[in-house]
């Protein structure tokens, strides 16, 4: 039997993620949780083979909240689900210590498998995250500016291209917008940048924004 807690913040997705991993005999949804907080709880207080965590969810959430639940279960294997197709997300993802990422709109076909090869101790990532691994851990590898940000200025930079402001994020990540400022000057500077528009331009040229996207 695989063991699985389902967090996810949408009850419809959530209802659904339930209903199809009912249909498999070997599978039992033994928890759910809404938000970051809900998971860390139920990390600590619940027996389970697999977490399939949606990469955006209130309070804490995506690599952040990966690092926690490793730190404090690192046997734990984790199913990543995101709405972002960007190869970047999938790789963060994967060095926080998840054993696979599946986008949401290949979820309904693929979440069985992936569920098992994670569950057996393998990995499910696509074939173009795998090689960018790769290649991030060859000598003097060198990648677009955008992949030498840390995970919280890869969060800002995404929210940024996707029209919140500093002050938004700052309540949604929970820190100070002094904080926020820092961490937008520091990933300008990095990627050689002189303003926010010209951080949009090199989002839209290397599709690392949708219109419809919420990075959180």
């Amino acid at each position: 039997m695989i063991r699985i807690l389902v967090a996810e913040d949408h009850m419809i997705v959530r209802e659904g993620l339930k209903q199809l991993l009912s249909n498999e005999a070997d599978f039992a949804v033994v928890g759910e949780a809404r938000d970051g907080n809900e998971v860390l709880k139920l990390v600590r207080e619940l027996d389970f083979d697999v977490l399939l965590l949606d990469m955006s969810m209130p309070g804490k959430s995506g690599i952040e909240l990966i690092k926690q639940v490793k730190g404090d279960k690192p046997r734990l294997r984790l199913l990543v689900l995101s709405m972002h197709q960007e190869n970047q997300y999938a790789v963060r993802a994967i060095k926080a210590g998840a054993s696979g990422y599946l986008t949401k709109d290949s979820a309904s076909a693929q979440l069985v498998s992936a569920i098992r090869r994670v569950a057996a101790g393998g990995a499910y990532i696509s074939a173009e995250v795998a090689e960018q691994l790769a290649l991030d851990a060859m000598p003097n590898a060198a990648g677009l500016p955008h992949t030498t940000l840390s995970d919280r200025e890869y969060q800002v930079f995404q929210l940024l291209v996707s029209g919140v402001t500093v002050s938004e994020i700052a309540d949604r990540l929970n820190v100070s917008v002094k904080t926020v400022s820092t961490h937008k000057a520091r990933l300008l500077e990095k990627m050689g940048l002189g303003s926010q528009t010209e951080l949009i331009r090199y989002a839209l040229r290397h599709h690392l924004v949708e219109d419809s996207a919420d990075p959180l």
